[in-house]
C-alpha cells in the first residue's frame, strides 16, 4: 500500500511541476476575462488612425429583394446589406506573447464604429442620401487574428439608366456603386470578396425576374483631382411578360384590327365617321397611357410606341378616306371622270371585285347608224379590250359605284397593312425576349 501511495504523490508533484513549466491551462471564458481583454486592446487605441498605411478592404453585397424598378424615373430600389472586412493587427490577441495573459478562450469580440476604425464608404449613385454608410447600432465582429467583419444594411435607391427599346418585354441592367469617401486609393483600396454578390437570401419580385448579379471589374473614380477606389455591383432584371401581354400588348393588337372594319360598314348606316373617330380616340388614349409609363428620353425609342404611332396614323388616314367614300357615294349616279374610272377598275381587279362593278352604257338615241356585220364584230372586240383597260367609251362608272369599290379596296389594303405591321413588331419582341 505504501509504494502505491508514494507513486501517487510523485505523479501529483510531477504534474504540478509540468503545469508550472507550461504556464498552466488558459483561463476559461468569463465576463471579467473579456473586460480585461478589452481594456488591454483599446487602451491607447485611436479610431481615427488607420491600422496600416494602405488598407485592403473586402466588400460583397448580399441582395435580399428588389423593391421597385421605376423605368420612367430611372430608379431602382433594393434591400440588402454590405459585408465589409479588413484586418486590424492592433485588435489581435492570438499571440500570447503580446498580451499580459492567455485570452485564447475569448474567440470573438463585438464592438461598433464608435470604438473601432472603419472605412468611410458611400453609395456613389444613390439618389436619396449621399452620406457615409454609418450605424453605431450595427455590431462589428472581431476575431483573435484581428479580422473585422461589418455588415451595414439598408434600402438603396440608386439611379439606373433605362433601356425602353423593347418595353414591355424589356431587360434592365442597374448597378450599385460603392466607393471610398475621404480616403484615396493610396490609403484604402477596395476589392471584391470571394463571392461578390450573395443571393442565398433573395426573395423574388412579382414584376421583375432576377437574371443575374455580378461584380463588375473594379474602376477607380476621380473626384477633385484625386482617385478613389470604387466597386460596382451589376444587377440584371427582366420584366415578367404575362401582365403586360394581357393588359397592354393584346388590347393594342386587337384594337388595331378594328380600323379596317370601318370599311365593312354600309355608307347608308351613317356610322362610318363615328366609328372611325371612336377607334382613333381609343388609340390616342392608349398612346398617352404608355407614354406616361416610359421615360422622356431620346436615347432609345420604344418599339411599342412606334407601333402605336403607325396605327394611329392609319386611323387618321382612315377618317379622311371615309370622308372621301361618303362624299363620292352621295353624288349618286353622276358619272366619274375617265381617270377615276380607270383607277376604279384597277382597284376592282386588285380585290377580285370585277363582278361587283356595275357600269351603265351611255344612251344615245338621237343618232342610229347601221353597222355592217364584220364591222360590228370588230367594234365589239375593241370595246371589250377598252373595257378591260378601263377606257371603254361605251361604259361609264358612277360615283356611287366608285365609292363601293374604294370601300372594298381600302378594307383589304388596311387589313393587310395592319396584319403585316402587327406580325413584324410581335415577331421582333418575341425574338428579343427569348434571346435574352
Amino acid at each position: 500500500m505504501k509504494p502505491i501511495l508514494q507513486a501517487y504523490i510523485g505523479f501529483c508533484l510531477l504534474s504540478a511541476v509540468l503545469c508550472q513549466i507550461g504556464g498552466g491551462s488558459p483561463p476559461t471564458y468569463s465576463r471579467s476575462l473579456e473586460t480585461a481583454l478589452r481594456t488591454e486592446l483599446f487602451t491607447g487605441y485611436s479610431v481615427l488612425q488607420r491600422p496600416e498605411d494602405r488598407m485592403r478592404v473586402k466588400v460583397s453585397l448580399t441582395l435580399l429583394t428588389v423593391n421597385d424598378m421605376d423605368i420612367k424615373n430611372q430608379l431602382m430600389s433594393v434591400s440588402g446589406y454590405l459585408s465589409v472586412s479588413w484586418s486590424d493587427d492592433r485588435l489581435s490577441w492570438s499571440n500570447t506573447s503580446s498580451t499580459s495573459q492567455d485570452y485564447s478562450n475569448v474567440r470573438f469580440l463585438f464592438s461598433n464604429e464608435v470604438y473601432v476604425w472603419s472605412p468611410a464608404l458611400i453609395i456613389e449613385n444613390s439618389v436619396d442620401s449621399l452620406t457615409v454608410i454609418s450605424d453605431k447600432n450595427i455590431p462589428m465582429r472581431i476575431n483573435n487574428q484581428g479580422l473585422i467583419n461589418w455588415n451595414p444594411a439598408g434600402i438603396y435607391l440608386v439611379s439606373c439608366s433605362s433601356d425602353i427599346t423593347y418595353y414591355p418585354l424589356d431587360q434592365q441592367v442597374c448597378t450599385v456603386k460603392v466607393s471610398t469617401w475621404g480616403y484615396t486609393t493610396n490609403e484604402i483600396f477596395l476589392v471584391y470578396d470571394t463571392q461578390p454578390v450573395e443571393l442565398g437570401f433573395y426573395s423574388e419580385n412579382g414584376e421583375w425576374e432576377l437574371v443575374g448579379a455580378v461584380g463588375e471589374p473594379t474602376q477607380d473614380r476621380a473626384r477633385g483631382g484625386q482617385s478613389f477606389s470604387s466597386l460596382s455591383f451589376s444587377i440584371t432584371l427582366r420584366r415578367r411578360p404575362l401582365f403586360h401581354a394581357l393588359n397592354t400588348i393584346l388590347p393594342v393588337v386587337l384594337m388595331a384590327f378594328l380600323i379596317p372594319m370601318v370599311y365593312r360598314l354600309p355608307v347608308d348606316s351613317g356610322e362610318k365617321i363615328g366609328y372611325s373617330l371612336t377607334v382613333l380616340l381609343a388609340y390616342a388614349v392608349y398612346l398617352t397611357l404608355i407614354s406616361d409609363n416610359i421615360p422622356s428620353t431620346s436615347v432609345s425609342v420604344c418599339y411599342l410606341t412606334v407601333f402605336l404611332v403607325i396605327v394611329l396614323a392609319l386611323g387618321v388616314l382612315s377618317v379622311l378616306f371615309v370622308i372621301m367614300v361618303i362624299a363620292a357615294y352621295h353624288k349618286g349616279d353622276k358619272p366619274v371622270t375617265s381617270c377615276m374610272a380607270r383607277v376604279g377598275h384597277l382597284m376592282a381587279r386588285a380585290t377580285c371585285a370585277d363582278h361587283g362593278v356595275c357600269c351603265r352604257k351611255k344612251q344615245n338615241q338621237d343618232v342610229v347608224t347601221p353597222i355592217a356585220p364584220e364591222s360590228n364584230k370588230l367594234s365589239a372586240e375593241l370595246d371589250k379590250k377598252q373595257y378591260l383597260e378601263g377606257e371603254s367609251p361605251e361604259a361609264q362608272m358612277t360615283y356611287q359605284e366608285y365609292a363601293i369599290i374604294l370601300d372594298h379596296f381600302l378594307f383589304y389594303a388596311y387589313f393587310m397593312t395592319v396584319t403585316l405591321t402587327t406580325f413584324l413588331f410581335t415577331l421582333l419582341g418575341i425574338v428579343h425576349f427569348y434571346t435574352l
